[in-house]
């Protein structure tokens, strides 16, 4: 901070100060106060103008070299205000904390973007290690020419849905982007998964019951049809052995509601509190190999951004009801 810089900026006072001087000087000559006391107060006023205005310029001189000085020499700029001293001057603290809260802000910012960038390397990782089984089994059959076709095609869509699992997974912070919330015929989205699924449900022997489905809901009709196709993935990957099958099914009340209910394997009473949680397997992760406990984690997060709610209902070794919850216009009109 240069002195000329500092004297132009603080011109206003320097004006007010010698209209005060003049003032001052003016009434003292009104009422015929000697010319010796006028030239005592006027010099006394001056000195300690200049008194004044020197002590604030070195405040802040001293203050504004000092944390320009350390800025320059650092590489990582925001780190100024673990170099820099609290200054004695109120602008200086106003800035001193402003700078503080800011640093406190972009920390805080970087923190869950590290912590994203990691759980997302985790995933990936998870995932890579997931999708070559299925790559291998197909491999291995194509290499021993395995007529089974439908066992070929039940391998190529598990790697179908691991492909498109990943991918929601990535765009799943940024998701507002890539939806648009209108009326989406929900007969055609569950009709479209069950055709996406037809091979492995051959495959497996599970059989499809559908009830009245054909309603219009406000969702987005890709995500939506990610969300049920990732539930019924997860009805087919924990399937039972004899006698099963995959009933859709819609409540409607104030509000429509899908019911996804299949005879599988449940989930235990202890784990299904958890099951939306993160890269969470539970008791029947360990039974199938093929589990990364993604799935639920992102069907959630998805049906949060889109104001759909879901619940998962099960009782172990009998059945698993998931059901979402769609919300009319007035909810959507409300959240805009």
């Amino acid at each position: 901070m240069k002195l000329k810089d500092y004297l132009l900026d603080r011109i206003t006072y320097l004006v007010l100060l010698i209209l005060m001087m003049l003032m001052v000087l003016f009434f003292l000559l009104v009422f015929k106060v000697s010319n010796a006391l006028i030239w005592s107060v006027i010099l006394v006023m001056a000195l300690f103008g200049v008194l004044l205005i020197g002590y604030d310029f070195y405040q802040k001189h001293s203050f504004y070299k000092s944390f320009l000085n350390k800025l320059e020499q650092l590489d990582k700029k925001c780190l100024i205000t673990e170099l820099i001293s609290p200054p004695n001057f109120l602008e200086g603290k106003i800035l001193y904390d402003a700078l503080y809260e800011i640093d406190k802000s972009m920390y805080e910012e970087i923190e869950i973007y590290e912590n994203n960038l990691k759980d997302f390397k985790e995933y990936i990782e998870l995932w890579i290690h997931e999708v070559k089984l299925p790559i291998s089994s197909a491999k291995l059959m194509i290499h021993n020419h395995e007529q089974n076709e439908r066992k070929l095609k039940d391998q190529v869509n598990r790697i179908e849905n691991y492909v498109e699992q990943v991918l929601y997974y990535a765009r799943k912070d940024n998701s507002e982007k890539d939806y648009l919330i209108k009326s989406c015929d929900l007969g055609m989205i569950i009709r479209n998964v069950i055709k996406r699924n037809q091979d492995s449900l051959l495959y497996q022997k599970i059989n499809i019951e559908i009830e009245q489905i054909n309603y219009t809901v406000l969702s987005d009709t890709k995500w939506l049809e990610f969300i049920i196709n990732q539930i019924v993935s997860n009805s087919i990957k924990y399937h039972c052995q004899d006698n099963c099958k995959i009933i859709f099914k819609v409540i409607k009340t104030n509000n429509i509601a899908l019911e996804i209910i299949d005879n599988g394997i449940g989930i235990k009473k202890s784990d299904l509190s958890k099951v939306f949680n993160k890269s969470f397997t539970g008791e029947n992760g360990r039974l199938v190999s093929s589990s990364t406990g993604m799935g639920l984690y992102i069907v959630k997060r998805l049906c949060d951004k889109l104001g759909h709610k879901i619940i998962v209902e099960s009782q172990y070794n009998k059945y698993t009801k998931v059901t979402l919850y769609f919300n009319d216009d007035q909810y959507y009109n409300v959240v805009r």
